[in-house]
């Protein structure tokens, strides 16, 4: 059924394309937002489950 729906649908291959594209733009973010975060705030988020 799916297949069908798709093949109706001109130029089904820019989904693709931009799923790729929000994918590594999120990618980016979060690699930006890790290396750009203090490590003090990265160790106070680690010790949180230890507290009581």
């Amino acid at each position: 059924m799916y297949k069908y729906l798709l093949q109706s649908v001109e130029d089904v291959n820019w989904f693709g394309i931009t799923a790729l594209l929000i994918f590594f733009g999120v990618f980016c973010a979060v690699l930006v937002r890790v290396f750009f975060t203090k490590k003090s705030t990265w160790e106070a988020k680690a010790r949180i489950p230890l507290e009581d």
